[in-house]
């Protein structure tokens, strides 16, 4: 690896990627060019240069993707900072058995299932106030669409059990594919069909009553 350092690169690439709240779209394009950035992550002399494209990449569909799961953007940058540290530090490890960006989603994931484990272990609100306080911050987070709908599509995605809110988030909303989700989380396409639809019935059913209130 060159001198300049991964708080440098990261400081430069991982901006705020804006505010909207949908998540872009892999292309053909941005598949292809996996190739060329792993390319250059194999040179010594390139390996910087080619952190920063993955980072260009990758950055606002993970932060998108962890941001879901975590509830705020706050916690999600600080995460996802987590998960590109660890992307520098382990880029060489990467055999290219799966998909780069599926390798992406899966430190991404774990990253945000690990923060939300340990908040989970050092909170004790009651849910009572865990539920307030999760509205507030869906009122004051600016990066939210504050239609009531969306709020409350939010609200029933947070009552799920983590992992059954991954499996949801990449099936909804980056409308990853069973087989790519299987790759991701490591678990078979029909355990996660049978996930997603649980899940879907869970939120369904929190919609159904609490559109009225």
């Amino acid at each position: 690896m060159n001198s300049v350092s991964i708080g440098t690169i990261l400081k430069r690439e991982v901006q705020n990627p804006g505010k909207t709240n949908s998540t872009p779209s892999l292309t053909e394009e941005n598949i292809a060019s996996d190739a060329h950035i792993l390319a250059l992550l194999k040179e010594h002399g390139s390996y910087d240069q080619g952190f920063r494209l993955l980072v260009k990449q990758y950055r606002e569909r993970l932060y998108y993707h962890v941001r879901r799961m975590l509830g705020n953007h706050e916690d999600a940058d600080d995460v996802l900072q987590n998960c590109f540290v660890k992307v520098y530090r382990n880029i060489n490890r990467f055999q290219q058995n799966s998909k780069l960006y599926t390798w992406l989603y899966r430190i991404a994931t774990n990253e945000a299932l690990t923060f939300l484990e340990k908040r989970n272990r050092i909170s004790t609100a009651s849910l009572d106030n865990e539920d307030t306080n999760w509205n507030n911050r869906l009122e004051a987070d600016h990066f939210v669409n504050e239609d009531k709908v969306v709020r409350i599509l939010e609200k029933a995605i947070e009552t799920l059990p983590n992992k059954q809110k991954a499996v949801f988030n990449l099936r909804y909303y980056d409308e990853m594919s069973y087989a790519d989700m299987s790759e991701t989380l490591e678990t078979s396409q029909g355990a996660l069909k049978a996930s997603y639809h649980h899940a879907v019935k869970k939120i369904e059913a929190y919609v159904r009553e609490n559109a009225e209130k």
